[in-house]
């Protein structure tokens, strides 16, 4: 009888610990693909924009739009007389310019653009150091954004406001491809790579 106890003890706590490692295996795993709809909220830009009819079709470059302030930095997104310059009146049948020209262009109102790469107000980064003395493409932190058609949604963190392209598309940060972040460690390892030695006052001001 003694021996039947222990041998019931012993697949009791067989059973147990495996039930133990499927629900949490299983509270992971929800976990892990919840997280990211919970965390994110998702948001649609106000107007399509196909850059490819703009880069392939126009011929025009990434700086033609955004272009640089005085002090080298990102100038941002382009206002809407940068749009006015070509879209004053309408090129083609697409309802989306119309929309542009009767919405914005027309009234001079701004166009409310969410930016993927919005950085802290403490960083600077030089988009001139980096482009035109450095010679890196944009394709490099940006990824192929230049050669889309549509505008992907904007994913938003709840809790740091921060788009989901700063900190990359895996929970632990980061991606399969180098431009799937901007986090301070991507900077880093970059200039790791070029034999750059960084202090703070590089990006911090």
């Amino acid at each position: 009888m003694k021996a039947d106890n222990t041998k019931g003890t012993f697949w009791s706590s067989i059973m147990g610990r495996s039930a133990f490692a499927v629900g949490l295996i299983g509270g992971l795993a929800v976990g892990w693909l919840l997280l990211p709809q919970i965390l994110y909220s998702q948001q649609h830009q106000p107007l399509d924009f196909n850059h490819v009819m703009h880069t392939e079709d126009a011929g025009m470059d990434c700086t033609d739009c955004h272009g640089y302030r005085d002090d080298g930095s990102f100038a941002g997104i382009p206002t809407v007389s940068a749009c006015e310059e070509c879209h004053a009146e309408p090129m083609g049948e697409s309802t989306i310019e119309q929309q542009m020209i009767d919405d914005y262009i027309t009234p001079g109102q701004e166009i409310p653009w969410l930016v993927y790469s919005r950085q802290p107000q403490n960083v600077y980064f030089s988009h001139a150091a980096h482009v035109e003395l450095a010679g890196i493409e944009c394709s490099r932190c940006h990824g192929d954004h230049g050669t889309t058609t549509t505008l992907p949604v904007h994913e938003v963190n709840r809790i740091s406001t921060y788009s989901r392209r700063i900190w990359g598309p895996r929970l632990i940060g980061g991606g399969p491809e180098l431009s799937d972040s901007m986090k301070m460690s991507d900077c880093s390892d970059c200039h790791a790579e070029r034999g750059i030695q960084d202090h703070c006052l590089m990006c911090h001001k």
